[in-house]
């Protein structure tokens, strides 16, 4: 049976010799499809007392944290979620500083935040507050200080929220065991205890949080603390495990439909016809009773009923489309009733890429950039949630009968907010189309951004010439993609920057690729120096048959003279 992350957790804050606590520490354990996505999130804040709004600060730090976090898309990284989060929040809080208070340094606090997800804590640090890691009876400080020291008795805070808009943020990420437990200080607390002080403060109460807590606290104050005091600990009392029976159970819930035939109805939906059979699905055109609309409903392979991997990924698909809106990608409907396991998806009544360059030939550079333009378009909205398509091709692109290109197909999208989640089910294996993938997906390496913008560079190359930048392959070798072959050798009509684009779009390495797609797409519209200013292709690859007959006539000349000399 699934288990799910489970915590315990604790937490004191004193004002201490101050009138006013400027500290503020709270956590935040959400239902349980967010516990899944997002895990759970702690954080501490100690608000800068020589700032005018520094308690304000704190308070507004940690419940805006907690509450902000967990409306950022399921589809984020933890990191980029935090960072994002932060971000904003320190925005805020440097405007609000100069505008109510005056001064550019009027809502400063320190903040310690720690995210539980699956089998991760990941960790997000500016200032002085601390987070530690008890475990085994071992102590380990996972923060590091922003403090400069100017002298032995005098120090300054380096980093703090609020100070500067450019906020710099330290992120760890640490694996977690059971039984762990992560102790979080403001330095009224860690400033005015020793390292084996604390150690034997939890190895006396470890069994019980909240005395723990207290004992951290009182001690500091006995210990002549001058500042409030604050202290939160977690312990991870269960980590989320799930058997690959578990999956099967989970994505198994509802029964695959019966054998769909034309006008067939199923859960309000009216069978049309069959748009198309694979080994993997069935794909059909039916029409939604209530609103009298067509749609496309799209059922699994009984092939793959007992296949976990396969039923997870297509209820992947469904849970993919559903989080993207961008006009350049396939709306995947909610089902108002659902007793089967099926897919609705909006009809697009059009072609696919694929049949588009088929029968239309080469493209023209403006119908390659009007069409590029929209690809380019669907592709950053996925990206934006850190997804990355990973099977981009011309079969897996619609343009209707309007010119507007869709993408469809989410089966193979890599959701990198997904990867950090722990599960039996491998989702490293190589993904994508061989003339299509990039060489590091047929590695079985991560896709990204990169990957997915080789894809966008082969299909472009292939809407221009027809024709594959490293030839068709009949076997997964990225050992032979070496050779790009120019595009203007299959069309002369492409200027040299725009070959010189493409080339440097599926370039086998990442790293000498574009790094971002905007560029990408500027170079395609706008003569690049670095490609203009290249030499001409050799007359041999501009024109082969030009070259040999060349050669053939001075062969003929050369024995002509040779003849008559003779």
């Amino acid at each position: 049976m699934r288990t799910k992350l489970e915590i315990d957790y604790a937490f004191r804050s004193e004002a201490g010799v101050k009138q006013d606590n400027d500290d503020t520490c709270n956590v935040c354990v959400p239902e349980d499809n967010l516990l899944l996505t997002k895990g759970v999130a702690a954080a501490i804040a100690d608000g800068v007392s020589s700032s005018e709004g520094g308690g304000r600060a704190s308070r507004i730090c940690v419940s805006g944290f907690l509450s902000d976090y967990f409306s950022t898309p399921e589809s984020w990284t933890v990191k980029t979620a935090a960072g994002k989060v932060l971000g904003a929040l320190n925005r805020w809080l440097c405007g609000q500083g100069q505008s109510e208070y005056d001064s550019a340094r009027g809502m400063l606090t320190t903040f310690s935040g720690l995210i539980l997800k699956s089998t991760t804590a990941h960790i997000v640090h500016i200032g002085d507050s601390r987070i530690y890691r008890y475990r085994n009876g071992d102590l380990e400080q996972i923060t590091r200080d922003h403090r400069v020291w100017v002298s032995k008795e005098k120090e300054f805070l380096s980093r703090a929220m609020g100070a500067d808009p450019h906020i710099d943020i330290d992120y760890h990420a640490v694996a977690v065991e059971e039984n762990d437990n992560f102790i979080f200080t403001t330095d009224g607390v860690h400033d005015f205890f020793t390292r084996r002080e604390l150690l034997k403060i939890f190895d006396c109460h470890d069994s019980n949080l909240q005395a723990c807590a207290n004992a951290l606290v009182e001690t500091a104050l006995e210990n002549g603390s001058n500042d409030n005091a604050s202290c939160q600990i977690i312990q991870v009392l269960k980590l989320p495990q799930e058997t690959e029976a578990d999956i099967f159970q989970r994505v198994s819930d509802l029964p695959f439909p019966p054998d769909l035939q034309p006008g067939m109805k199923i859960d309000g939906y009216e069978i049309l016809r069959e748009m198309h059979a694979g080994k993997r699905s069935e794909v059909f055109l039916a029409l939604d009773l209530e609103s009298d609309e067509k749609v496309v409903l799209k059922t699994p392979s009984v092939n793959y009923r007992d296949d976990a991997d396969y039923l997870e990924g297509f209820l992947h698909e469904e849970w993919v489309g559903r989080r993207i809106r961008n006009a350049h990608i396939l709306r995947i409907l909610e089902p108002r009733r659902r007793h089967f396991l099926y897919n609705i998806a909006e009809y697009v009544e059009g072609r696919s890429l694929g049949q588009w360059i088929q029968d239309n030939g080469p493209a023209d550079l403006h119908q390659t950039r009007t069409l590029a333009e929209q690809i380019i378009s669907g592709l950053r909205a996925l990206h934006r949630m850190e997804m990355f398509h990973q099977d981009l091709k011309p079969d897996n692109i619609l343009i209707d009968n309007h010119g507007t290109v869709k993408l469809i197909d989410f089966g193979s999208i890599r959701v990198a907010g997904m990867d950090e989640i722990d599960s039996e089910i491998d989702h490293t294996a190589p993904q994508g189309t061989l003339d299509y993938a990039a060489p590091e997906c047929l590695r079985g390496e991560a896709c990204t951004h990169a990957s997915d913008l080789y894809s966008v560079g082969v299909i472009l190359y292939e809407m221009l010439t027809k024709k594959l930048p490293y030839g068709e392959s009949d076997a997964p070798n990225p050992k032979k993609r070496l050779n790009y072959r120019p595009a203007r050798l299959y069309n002369p009509e492409i200027p040299t920057w725009v070959d010189g684009a493409l080339e440097k779009a599926v370039h086998p390495q990442p790293a000498k690729r574009y790094q971002s797609l905007s560029e990408f797409q500027y170079d395609l519209e706008h003569p690049n120096p670095a490609f203009g200013n290249l030499a001409q292709l050799p007359l041999l690859e501009r024109n082969p048959l030009r070259f040999w007959q060349i050669l053939c006539g001075l062969l003929f000349l050369l024995n002509l003279f040779l003849i008559f000399k003779t």
